[in-house]
């Protein structure tokens, strides 16, 4: 037992780095490898970041006389407002602020397994109608504004959640109905499919901004961000039903003859036996999807929709702060990293966790 890499990587420093940081030769030199570029790296990446960098300046001259040719961040500190909040009127930025706060704090109970009860959805709903509220306004004394004014972080976070919450149900009936045995319905839903994740997402926001409005009668119109969402979640839906429809395969056959065995309807099975254990097996491969979508947002400048990443080329776009574009899109990183990152280390917890509750009622 005590010769066990498990057991050494919970013991001490020394017995940690000896499992697995020089496990083995090829292991150790890589270790040796990685450790020699750091120290060479790093030196200068912290000079050009944090030491010479300028952090305030009343204008863009300020970078550019700097003689120590660090990190200009006085360009986030100017634009951050733009950035995150788009053109939305400046004296009114805490309303979208106030928004992001309420609909990440909507993620983060919803992702406590103590909350999935009935009343979520309820939450869910008022959470939504504050932050409609907030962006819209028109009541309570607050300014209406339009949507053609929203941007940046907001945009983003709202064309992600809604997208992802319209296009999971969607995705798990179209994976339904592709391994239906109604040859009409099972044509619909890979026709559709195939059709969706044969063209890239720039083609469908095309077809939502441009054409949809082609087909539709005399006088009637559809708003730009609501067209734009309809195609994000049709183009979100066709791959998840993919992932789901994996992981409907990997669930044994004895599965549903037991429920066959019990005498439960087809949707009885589905709901109760076979698709809890077909999305506990797909988590990873979802989570996966989940984080592209959030990023693939950012195609939405086609149509002339500024989220966050759009905003940023916009404002690098101005004569005095262009050449700033490393700072620029090292900031947007950083936020794209936080959220994606979050949702990756929240679906390794919660698999772990399903993991030990199953084995103890195994047990």
């Amino acid at each position: 037992m005590g010769t066990d890499p498990i057991f050494r990587t919970a013991g001490s420093i020394p017995d940690w780095a000896r499992a697995n940081l020089f496990s083995s030769w090829p292991n150790a030199l890589l270790t040796i490898g990685i450790v020699y570029v750091l120290w060479q790296a790093l030196p200068s990446l912290v000079n050009w970041a944090f030491i010479e960098a300028v952090w305030h300046a009343p204008d863009s001259k300020a970078c550019r006389a700097a003689s120590g040719g660090g990190a200009c961040w006085a360009f986030v500190a100017e634009k951050h407002r733009f950035i995150l909040f788009g053109t939305y009127p400046f004296d009114q930025h805490w309303r979208p602020a106030l928004a992001c706060i309420v609909l990440v704090a909507l993620w983060s109970v919803s992702a406590l397994r103590a909350f999935w009860k009935w009343w979520l959805a309820l939450v869910w709903t008022g959470g939504l109608a504050v932050i409609a509220l907030l962006m819209w306004g028109g009541a309570f004394g607050l300014p209406y504004v339009e949507n053609e004014r929203w941007g940046g972080l907001i945009l983003t976070l709202l064309l992600t959640s809604f997208g992802l919450a319209f296009a999971f149900p969607l995705a798990i009936l179209l994976a339904l109905a592709r391994r239906s045995t109604m040859p009409a319905l099972q044509g619909l839903a890979v026709g559709f499919i195939e059709l969706v994740r044969g063209v890239p997402l720039i083609s469908l926001l095309f077809m939502a901004s441009v054409m949809l409005p082609l087909f539709l009668p005399a006088g009637v119109t559809i708003d730009k961000l609501l067209r734009a969402q309809i195609a994000l979640i049709l183009f979100a839906a066709a791959y998840l039903a993919e992932v789901v429809r994996g992981g409907l395969q990997a669930i044994p056959a004895g599965q549903y003859e037991a429920a066959d065995a019990l005498g439960f309807s087809y949707w009885r099975k589905t709901l109760l036996v076979v698709l809890p254990q077909a999305l506990r097996v797909s988590i990873p491969p979802l989570v996966n999807s989940f984080i592209a979508f959030f990023k693939d947002t950012s195609l939405v400048l086609i149509i002339g929709l500024f989220d966050l990443l759009s905003t940023i080329k916009v404002s690098l776009t101005e004569p005095a702060w262009t050449g700033f574009g490393v700072e620029a899109y090292l900031f947007a990183s950083l936020i794209y990293f936080a959220f994606c990152y979050s949702m990756s280390r929240y679906s390794q917890n919660l698999e772990r966790g399903l993991a030990k509750a199953e084995e103890g009622r195994r047990r």
